[in-house]
């Protein structure tokens, strides 16, 4: 017969708790590793969000050239305009240039009779025009208006005229010529050009050119600063 004191469970042996607490331990190391694993992982992602966020501040916007879910939709690109051309602004001009200088201005009150018609403004003395006859100006620049009809030779005069001021010159010489090849021998443009001359503000003074440099059939231009 079996003593009840032999059915009753042993105790566990002292070892057991040791191997209780090693594996208490090895838990903790694992939790330990695992936590340094997460926070590693972490400072991977922040390193990457903020190299890409760096990037995106670098870069600036960035706009998707085609919609979204149209495969095949080509982008469309601006393209660089040509410079205006100022075509506008040169018929203005040149309506301007006609109603300015007039076929109609008389003329002959202002010119100055002496050996040779001389014109000057109001305001510039003799010795102006004394200096022009002297050739004491050096012309810088010459307009040939042989062989134009009036109204290309206004339009020639009033342009020549404009650039000359942007240019900065004083003195030029204006050829109208003295009428040979008209008919009646008569020249026709001196005395339009002596009155468009008269016309522009720009125009100081002139005088009949000397012989060497066109005689009768030009004019020496003085011009006012630009």
């Amino acid at each position: 017969m079996i003593s009840p004191s032999s059915q009753r469970p042993k105790s566990l042996p002292i070892r057991d708790m040791k191997d209780l607490s090693q594996v208490r331990r090895e838990l903790q190391d694992r939790s330990r590793l695992e936590a340094e694993k997460q926070a590693a992982l972490a400072a991977v992602a922040a390193r990457a969000r903020a190299e890409k966020e760096l990037f995106a501040r670098a870069v600036g916007r960035v706009v998707s050239l085609a919609p979204q879910h149209r495969p095949g939709h080509k982008a469309t690109l601006q393209r660089t305009l040509p410079a205006p051309v100022a075509e506008q602004q040169r018929l203005d001009d040149e309506s301007v240039m006609r109603e300015a200088l007039s076929d109609e201005f008389d003329v002959e009150t202002l010119l100055h009779t002496d050996e040779s018609l001389s014109f000057r403004r109001p305001g510039m003395g003799p010795d102006v025009v004394r200096k022009l006859r002297r050739g004491e100006w050096s012309i810088q620049r010459q307009l040939d208006l042989h062989g134009l009809r009036r109204e290309a030779a206004r339009e020639a005069l009033g342009a020549f005229i404009r650039e000359a001021m942007k240019a900065g010159l004083r003195c030029v010489r204006i050829v109208h010529g003295k009428g040979l090849g008209s008919p009646g021998k008569a020249p026709v443009l001196k005395g339009r050009v002596q009155s468009w001359l008269i016309q522009k503000q720009e125009v100081l003074a002139f005088v009949q050119a000397r012989p060497a440099e066109g005689g009768a059939g030009a004019l020496v231009v003085l011009l006012a600063r630009g």
